[in-house]
């Protein structure tokens, strides 16, 4: 994977920064030690015929390289870490899968409908009819990851490509207290996003929204 560009959006509200997918990519690139240039596209040219030929929903982040386009998160830190052992290890990799898979299709609905109702709903008056059901579905999810990981540092017990999908999972209820109540989890959370590699993605990310910040009216 050479000449590797990341595209992401050029802008989101500070509720949303740090949460962007394209956080995912840009981590797992760092993880393998892979350069990659950043591109940024603003959130009201997402539509626009040329963007949506690289990502047909207008979506982030598309990884473009000298082997073509890709779409999708998930399916990009997975292209990336069959490249790099520590994140795929080749005698675990059925359960790596397994571990990314359950992070993107277990655990992200219930937190990131959450994060939804919470941030983009909140003011509307079906919130509080739904929100106590989400609640208990996020619980439920938390107690069972809680209780996976046990005493181990990371899902496999050593750090792979699905830690960076969970714990970005993770992320989408940090405006919440709902993790403070297991705290395996928080330790967890605060293990992964010490990885030196998590503070580059993290920083290139918010870079980029404070350089295309919309200047006030």
């Amino acid at each position: 994977m050479k000449k590797i560009t990341v595209w992401g959006f050029s802008w989101v509200p500070p509720v949303a920064q740090g949460l962007v997918r394209d956080l995912r990519v840009r981590w797992a690139l760092e993880e393998a030690g892979l350069a990659y240039e950043s591109r940024w596209i603003d959130t009201g040219e997402r539509n626009s015929g040329d963007y949506r030929h690289k990502h047909p929903f207008g979506m982030v982040p598309v990884l473009e390289s000298a082997d073509g386009a890709m779409i999708e998160s998930g399916a990009i830190v997975h292209a990336i870490a069959e490249q790099c052992e520590v994140l795929m290890p080749a005698d675990r990799r059925a359960e790596t899968l397994g571990w990314m898979f359950t992070a993107l299709n277990t655990v992200e609905p219930p937190l990131w409908n959450l994060f939804v109702m919470d941030v983009l709903h909140g003011e509307e008056t079906w919130v509080p009819l739904r929100r106590p059901a989400v609640v208990d579905e996020v619980n439920h999810r938390l107690a069972a990851l809680s209780e996976c990981l046990s005493d181990r540092d990371y899902l496999l017990g050593h750090f792979t490509a699905a830690d960076i999908l969970m714990t970005t999972v993770l992320r989408f209820i940090r405006h919440t207290n709902l993790l403070a109540r297991f705290p395996s989890l928080v330790a967890y959370v605060e293990r992964c996003e010490a990885r030196p590699a998590f503070d580059a993605a993290l920083r290139n990310q918010l870079d980029g929204y404070a350089r295309n910040e919309p200047v006030a009216a």
